[in-house]
């Protein structure tokens, strides 16, 4: 009998992993489902960027291994989004790692900086994925609490309470996921010097800030923030093109080099037809995120509607991929509630928990779901 190693008992299958499974065996059932709960989105990129990938394949350098670091186009491609974008300048040869989707840079920067018994600040509710990979590589979770009550933002007396002295990483990120909290540029000036203080690192999750965001922010317009930052971002949600698989890490030269020791032993290079077409999208204007943002504002107001039938309280501020609702009073399980839903309405629905136990009380609306598909789910009730 072969045995799996020890540090498959500390986690699970991913929820969205396992609970597809039951969602996709419902809909094979003949069940009409509507899937609420992921934020894969179901638009496209655009033409321009499509036409790069297919321009791409006849090229003679097309089909070989790649640089681990990209295309030198790619990272100038992302060094200039972030500056017209944020107004951050950033080297694009020793500032800037390209990824495979900014899910793989949580683990690599894991990797790259964690030792067995090292301790983790992570944000509760958060992305779940902080505490696997965590876990995956033998360092401790500890977690921060966001809460409603301070518009889901960290509570810096609590956490000068809490024993940091083998604390090496923290988790953050704005806009929120799963609730949308904005955060602001006080909050991360605030965040930089907590980790200046502390000696963390000091790691900023922001794949979200231009959806439905009026005022897209990054950690790294703080003075100083490359001291002890680095930011993930992905072009998943911002230029649909989740499947593509295409992200980045920006920030210290020298985490970035530490990344790089980690990726450059994990994969053989970004498949160069993709990196095309990252170029091309990174050079979107504004009338891109506009056209985008139209349709993503229609769905949220048909998604609060939803939320609302269900009587359920929606947090209004948010923003993002998201709707962030508060379940109504007297439901005592997030998980029962939704999966009622499920049986009966055959809607699916994200409960909070799986965020943290913060979540508890709360579900989660994707706004990934056509404007006639929300209606009919409204009209299910």
């Amino acid at each position: 009998m072969i045995t799996t190693a020890k540090r498959l008992d500390i986690i699970e299958e991913y929820y969205f992993s396992s609970k597809l499974r039951e969602v996709r065996q419902l809909a094979s059932e003949g069940k009409p489902i509507i899937n609420m709960g992921i934020g894969s989105p179901d638009l496209q990129p655009s033409q321009a960027v499509v036409d790069a990938v297919v321009l791409a394949m006849q090229e003679e350098s097309a089909h070989q291994y790649q640089s681990y670091q990209g295309l030198p186009e790619l990272r100038k491609g992302m060094a200039d989004f972030y500056q017209n974008n944020f107004q951050v300048e950033l080297n694009p040869n020793t500032e800037i790692l390209p990824l495979m989707g900014s899910k793989e840079g949580i683990m690599h920067i894991s990797l790259a900086f964690l030792n067995e018994g090292d301790h983790v600040l992570i944000p509760n509710p958060g992305y779940p994925t902080y505490t696997s990979v965590t876990n995956l590589v033998g360092a401790v979770p500890v977690y921060y609490d966001l809460k409603e009550v301070n518009n889901w933002e960290p509570d810096f007396e609590a956490l000068e309470k809490l024993d940091l002295s083998k604390v090496k990483i923290m988790w953050m990120g704005y806009p929120h996921m799963p609730t949308g909290a904005r955060g602001s540029l006080q909050l991360f000036e605030k965040l930089v010097a907590f980790a200046k203080k502390h000696q963390i690192l000091l790691v900023n999750d922001n794949p979200y800030s231009f959806v439905l965001n009026d005022n897209p922010m990054s950690l790294l317009q703080v003075e100083g923030a490359k001291e002890v930052a680095l930011e993930l971002n992905s072009l998943s949600k911002t230029f649909n093109m989740a499947g593509w698989r295409v992200g980045m890490v920006l920030g210290n030269a020298a985490c970035i080099d530490a990344v790089l020791k980690v990726k450059s032993n994990m994969d053989s290079g970004m498949f160069y037809g993709i990196q095309k077409g990252a170029i091309e999208a990174l050079k979107s204007d504004k009338t891109w995120f506009e056209s985008m943002n139209a349709i993503y504002r229609k769905r949220r107001i048909l998604t609060e509607q939803l939320a609302e039938k269900l009587g359920c309280k929606v947090y209004k501020e948010g923003v993002g991929l998201f709707v962030w609702a508060k379940l109504p009073d007297g439901i005592t399980s997030a998980e029962k509630f939704i999966d009622e839903i499920l049986y009966d309405k055959s809607i699916f629905i994200t409960p909070g928990t799986i965020f943290g136990s913060n979540g508890e009380g709360y579900i989660r609306f994707a706004l990934c779901v056509k404007e006639e598909k929300v209606q009919e789910a409204i009209n299910r009730f």
